[in-house]
């Protein structure tokens, strides 16, 4: 049953009063609007559709973001960059209104602004978020009438795939030679000083001023391993006999075995304690006691560096620097280059079950053959 008080001069509430189903009260500026809605609600409640809008229409976006960084985000493993995310919306313009308030308009409008200056895979990033913060609202905290105003907004298309391979000496996609700081002469390129030279991650581990990071470097060129999985090795999880690092828990949230190659398994031993007791309940026993984003940002200083060193050494050779030398890197590639260096040697089959990929689709982003290599085994 509906009942309808004036409160104010211009200002009518209606109260809708059913058993079996919570009160549903609403404001409206005239008693017309307000008959309205109460007629609906009962039409609603008499076909056994209603769905109550009270728990949604209390709660503002901020507090969803809140509780979903509570509830949600702190059992993520990606717990710190999906906080970042819903910092950005909680500072957004629309953090005030209540989440049935906000509209598809509103969030195709705010995805046009960040597009000039973010890219396309990051506002589909934040998209993603929002959009499970909105599901998680209607399926587990009781607002079940919410819509998802994200399913009806266009999405931007990502163009962020890469095919960034390193500079090496023993590679064929090496940088022109004319372009390089040299001064052996014509016919000794595999010199030790112009392999020195040439080889980019060479430069960068010289540039480095981290002393974790040339091994980091060099053991996710040997194992491509994620940058998570590297700094979260732990000792326990490490048999140097078998050559084999166990990862628990992955990024897909499998756990793994990765094979270690001669190269890696030196690496971990000049990293190795000199006594492995039993680790104690609160003894950090990871490999580097480093966080991923250390990581990236002192990868980033480091090939900075070695770009500047090495237009240092163009300058006084008086040669033009190679534009992609040392530019445009970052730490995953070095998952994309041993992806690619592993598939020479495994079966896609094989090669999925090192790198965690689920399926071969997913793991041909990460393989790029240089077309030279192809080529060379063509009769």
């Amino acid at each position: 049953m509906a009942s309808f008080r004036k409160r104010g001069e211009l200002q009518w509430q209606a109260r809708v009063r059913r058993r079996g189903y919570p009160d549903q009260v609403k404001t409206f500026n005239t008693r017309t609007d307000a008959e309205e809605w109460a007629r609906a609600i009962e039409h609603q409640i008499d076909r056994g559709a209603f769905v109550s809008r009270t728990e949604a229409e209390a709660t503002t976006l901020h507090e969803a973001l809140s509780r979903y960084e509570r509830e949600i985000t702190a059992h993520k493993k990606g717990e710190i960059a999906e906080r970042s995310v819903l910092r950005i919306w909680k500072a957004s313009e629309l953090a005030i209104r209540t989440m049935p308030a906000i509209r598809s308009s509103d969030i195709a409008k705010l995805r046009d602004q960040w597009l000039k200056s973010v890219k396309p895979a990051t506002v589909l990033r934040r998209f993603q978020v929002l959009s499970h913060v909105f599901n998680i609202a209607r399926k587990e905290w009781g607002m079940e009438s919410l819509s998802n105003p994200l399913e009806l907004v266009r999405k931007p298309q990502p163009n962020n795939a890469r095919t960034r391979r390193l500079f090496t000496t023993s590679g064929s996609d090496m940088v022109i030679r004319s372009e390089l700081p040299v001064s052996a002469e014509e016919g000794t390129e595999q010199s030790p000083s112009r392999s020195a030279r040439d080889d980019e991650l060479e430069r960068i581990i010289a540039a480095t001023e981290s002393g974790a990071l040339p091994s980091i470097i060099q053991l996710a060129v040997e194992t491509a391993m994620r940058r998570s999985e590297i700094v979260s090795l732990r000792w326990e999880h490490i048999d140097l006999r078998d050559r084999v690092a166990h990862l628990p828990r992955t990024k897909n949230g499998d756990s793994r075995d990765v094979p270690l190659s001669s190269k890696a398994v030196a690496i971990l031993k000049s990293l190795m304690p000199t006594s492995m007791e039993i680790p104690h309940e609160n003894k950090d026993t990871r490999v580097f006691p480093i966080r991923s984003d250390a990581v990236t940002r002192a990868f980033e200083r480091a090939v900075t560096r070695a770009r500047k060193i090495y237009e240092a050494e163009c300058q006084e050779a008086k040669i033009r620097p190679a534009p992609r030398y040392l530019t445009d890197l970052r730490f995953h590639d070095l998952r994309h280059e041993a992806t690619s260096r592993l598939a020479e040697i495994f079966p896609m089959h094989e090669l999925t079950k090192i790198t965690g990929h689920k399926e071969p689709r997913m793991l041909m982003r990460y393989y790029h053959p240089r077309a030279k290599d192809l080529a060379k085994r063509l009769a």
